[in-house]
């Protein structure tokens, strides 16, 4: 495969995550309930999609290529719910096993699974009035 990472989570080409996450965020755009809520954020695609390949090549390649912080993001935007993570999350994994092997498409869905669940519970807990008990769902 070219160009191999000795450190990487798993065999996968840089090529290919910016084409899983160009194609993936070509559907984000169409998607009825978390299309307008990307709109609302993102003015430069092209931009933010190799953002995002990068981040994808931090976790999954172990390059340092991205230096954001992906969870501040998220909390800083009241209109990103918990409940759109699931939505996000279906719609990557459609494109994971239309576009990758099934081995990398396991793989990434997997690493995927945790970023996003992270990222739900965390805005859970970090919207939730002080003095309430926490959601555990």
């Amino acid at each position: 495969m070219q160009d191999a990472h000795p450190l990487a989570r798993f065999d996968i080409t840089t090529d290919d995550i910016r084409r899983v996450v160009r194609v993936f965020y070509s559907e984000v755009r169409r998607h009825p309930v978390i299309g307008p809520v990307f709109a609302a954020h993102v003015s430069d695609w092209p931009e933010h999609e190799a953002k995002i390949a990068n981040f994808w090549r931090n976790a999954i390649l172990r390059e340092r290529v991205y230096d954001g912080f992906p969870m501040r993001e998220h909390l800083a935007r009241p209109d990103v719910k918990p409940e759109h993570f699931p939505i996000w999350l279906g719609l990557f994994h459609n494109v994971l096993n239309r576009e990758l092997s099934a081995e990398q498409a396991v793989q990434w869905g997997h690493l995927a699974d945790r970023i996003g669940e992270g990222f739900r519970t965390g805005i859970e807990s970090m919207r939730q009035p002080k003095g309430e008990p926490p959601r555990l769902i």
